[in-house]
């Protein structure tokens, strides 16, 4: 075989390789607190907040609060990143990451708000 055909190989095979990495991690289970606890590995914990216990730290850009996930397991979810602007007005929430040292340490935050679908239902859309 000719050495361009070796290398286009090559490369050929790393992006895909690449790709099947990437795909198997957006592929991120929803799991109880306890699931989250024995995988150690990165998971979806579906909950509701706790109101009044979420506290933002400027300096360190980190905001902490805690949850409660559908066993009824109360939490304390640490975010690295600014704190989602309708927070407050969340009725559910899904925290993205991992647990690790007692905290569930979460990459990303989905905040799902009433308000969205109340707007919808008021117009007459139905599901």
């Amino acid at each position: 075989m000719r050495p361009k055909y070796i290398v286009g190989i090559g490369i050929i095979l790393v992006f895909i390789a690449f790709a099947g990495l990437k795909l198997k991690q957006s592929f991120t289970p929803y799991v109880s607190l306890q699931e989250a606890k024995r995988t150690g590995g990165v998971v979806q914990v579906k909950g509701t907040r706790i109101p009044g216990s979420e506290r933002y730290d400027y300096e360190k850009k980190v905001f902490i609060f805690e949850m409660k996930d559908t066993t009824g397991e109360v939490f304390k979810v640490v975010y690295h990143g600014v704190k989602p602007s309708n927070f407050e007005q969340a009725m559910e929430v899904v925290a993205i990451g991992a647990y690790r040292n007692g905290v569930f340490e979460a990459n990303q935050l989905l905040i799902k708000c009433p308000s969205k679908y109340q707007a919808e239902e008021s117009k007459g859309v139905q599901s």
